[in-house]
């Protein structure tokens, strides 16, 4: 018979204060993506964290109990591949919530690399490049009375992900544009001649690494497709980047670039604008959160452009910024 030990844990604390989170991150698990009409799922191998609250009278939860909870809740929520991971992560959150009597809130949320198919834009070559992808739930005790809840609790959910590109710069190119025009009429070329050389010839500007991110936060029975949510942030930089660059796929990517030269500030655009776009079902409530952050190359620092808002807010300024054209 094991003996009866005392639970410290469930105590009265000295300082009787609410803390916001308690429990684990950098929880690793094997986690099988299912996808419509592949024969294989993806596997990920996911960095879990997963919390609960804990009122004032209740000194420290206990860890090892918690622990086994927590596993074997994802355990029977991995027991079978999932199409979604932010519903994964919902799934887990309702649970640990059913489980935790004392705690009002949970929250669940995993990261993970995810390897894109992908080939260059002239030779075709097969390459794979990585994304970021992360996911989470937050599960609250709701009042019976409150709409949109149910087994008397609410779930937002958060789908995003974070992809690499490159940018040009718009600014240092208009420099290396009146420059060149400088020396073309010293050599006794048209400007006309000039002005048409150069339209067709983009010319050089400083480039950066640009990684954008999107996350899009809804209740838990709205479906956000990530592969839509990758498409729109590899669209919204001056090019892809490729592992595999053959000289013609070099010459190509860089001349992409250079004649979609943007600002840190128009990736965000960009990508508000494809959001607006291609999410045209989803509730006005929706909150979005946008960033582009650039690895400068020639400055030491990065730079960074966000913009947070509801579906709602982005669909009423593009509207109106449209009609004021």
């Amino acid at each position: 018979m094991a003996p009866n030990l005392p639970d410290v844990q469930a105590c009265s604390p000295d300082i009787k204060i609410n803390l916001t989170r308690v429990g684990v991150k950098n929880v690793k698990k094997l986690v099988e993506v299912a996808r419509a009409g592949a024969k294989r799922p993806v596997v990920l191998i996911p960095d879990f964290h997963i919390f609960v609250d804990l009122p004032s009278d209740i000194k420290g939860a206990n860890m090892s109990r918690n622990l086994e909870a927590m596993y074997e809740v994802l355990e029977e929520a991995l027991s079978t591949p999932t199409y979604d991971v932010e519903d994964l992560c919902s799934e887990v959150a309702k649970r640990l919530l059913l489980r935790h009597s004392y705690a009002s809130t949970a929250e669940v949320g995993m990261k993970s690399e995810y390897m894109l198919k992908r080939r260059t834009p002239v030779m075709r070559i097969s390459c794979q490049e990585p994304a970021t992808i992360f996911a989470e739930a937050r599960a609250y005790r709701t009042p019976s009375e409150e709409k949109d809840q149910k087994n008397g609790m609410r779930i937002k959910k958060i789908i995003g992900a974070e992809v690499a590109g490159m940018t040009a710069c718009p600014c240092a190119q208009e420099l290396m544009r009146e420059r060149a025009l400088e020396e073309l009429t010293k050599l006794g070329i048209a400007k006309e001649d000039s002005n048409a050389f150069l339209d067709n010839i983009p010319l050089a500007t400083h480039n950066q690494r640009g990684r954008g991110i999107i996350c899009i936060e809804v209740e838990d029975d709205v479906k956000v497709p990530l592969d839509k949510i990758i498409g729109i942030i590899e669209r919204s930089m001056s090019a892809k980047t490729y592992e595999i660059l053959k000289r013609p796929d070099e010459a190509k990517v860089v001349e992409m670039a250079h004649r979609k030269p943007m600002f840190v500030e128009d990736c965000v655009r960009e990508m508000a604008k494809r959001v607006v776009e291609t999410f045209k079902d989803l509730p006005e409530d929706s909150i979005v959160t946008i960033t582009q952050i650039n690895e400068e190359s020639i400055h030491q620092h990065d730079a960074v452009a966000e913009r947070v808002a509801s579906l709602g807010e982005l669909r009423r300024e593009l509207k109106e910024s449209t009609a004021n054209i």
